[in-house]
């Protein structure tokens, strides 16, 4: 595992990639500091990372499209699928090297409240809870985008996936704010939500018959449910709409709360696309 860290940290660094990304980190950062605390004179350093969660639309493809789509590409995968290590070293060693590209980006924000608390008082912990919950937020955002790279069969395509799925992410809850909220409606249009997933499934599996099977299985189930209690999916498009807006569970520590459940939230996200991935190239290392 940590030959593959060590390689793909490298990577990042013997390239203009690694550089890139810390320099529109940086830049960023530092804009926001000076145009909040200095020109605005507020004294959160939680406000600053609060306006810069848009960046991970663009650091995240950036950083994560080649991690496994460039294996798939240029058939490298082949001499790693093949190696004595198991998928899930390969996986956490690229997602660790990512995860510290990340990290010394955000070890200089650690800086910014020292800075900040020269020109007056500021709350030290809620500004070092926000940093520590933008960085566990960037941890989920990056997992993500390495299992959309492991599914891709490019970087381009892998870039755009990681785009739509956190532009997503982050709409998701005010575009079902605007949707019927009558069980009717929601049995539906969860209904079509589920044919897309297993159509999904489909095409990264390539198993007509099990996703049939169980696409007819999921969609008999739902329609029971509907039919013995259709008071159970009013409201149940908010509900999940809340656990799939990643980016909104950073809201608490923008106000300077320490919100453990948000940390718990997105170090489950974390494991939960690291396990997707690692199952994933299991597959395509057997098929």
């Amino acid at each position: 595992m940590w030959a593959i860290y060590k390689r793909e940290l490298k990577a990042y660094f013997t390239s203009m990639l690694g550089y890139v990304f810390l320099t529109f980190f940086l830049v960023f950062l530092g804009i926001y500091f000076v145009v909040y605390n200095l020109a605005y004179q507020y004294a959160n350093f939680e406000l600053v990372l609060s306006g810069m969660d848009f960046i991970f639309i663009v650091i995240v493809p950036v950083i994560t499209m080649r991690i496994l789509a460039e294996e798939k590409k240029q058939k490298t995968d082949q001499l790693l699928f093949t190696s004595p290590i198991s998928i899930t070293e390969i996986v956490l060693g690229k997602y660790l090297a990512v995860v510290t590209v990340f990290g010394i980006a955000m070890c200089f924000s650690l800086f910014y409240p020292l800075i900040l608390s020269q020109f007056g008082t500021i709350g030290m912990g809620a500004a070092y809870a926000s940093i520590l919950g933008f960085f566990l937020m960037g941890c989920a955002y990056l997992s993500v985008g390495m299992f959309l790279s492991g599914v891709a069969e490019n970087q381009m395509i892998a870039a755009v996936l990681s785009v739509i799925v956190i532009l997503l992410s982050n709409l998701v809850e005010g575009i079902v704010s605007v949707l019927p909220t009558d069980s009717l409606s929601v049995w539906l249009i969860l209904a079509l939500i589920v044919l897309v997933i297993f159509g999904i499934v489909y095409w990264n599996t390539r198993n007509l018959t099990l996703t049939a099977v169980l696409a007819v299985i999921a969609e008999a189930v739902m329609a029971v449910v509907y039919v013995a209690k259709a008071s159970l999916y009013e409201g149940l498009l908010e509900k999940i709409a809340g656990c799939l807006a990643l980016g909104s569970r950073y809201n608490n520590f923008s106000m300077s709360i320490l919100d453990l459940e948000s940390c718990v939230y997105f170090l489950s996200a974390i494991v939960i696309f690291l396990v997707i991935t690692i199952q994933t190239l299991n597959r395509r290392r057997w098929s």
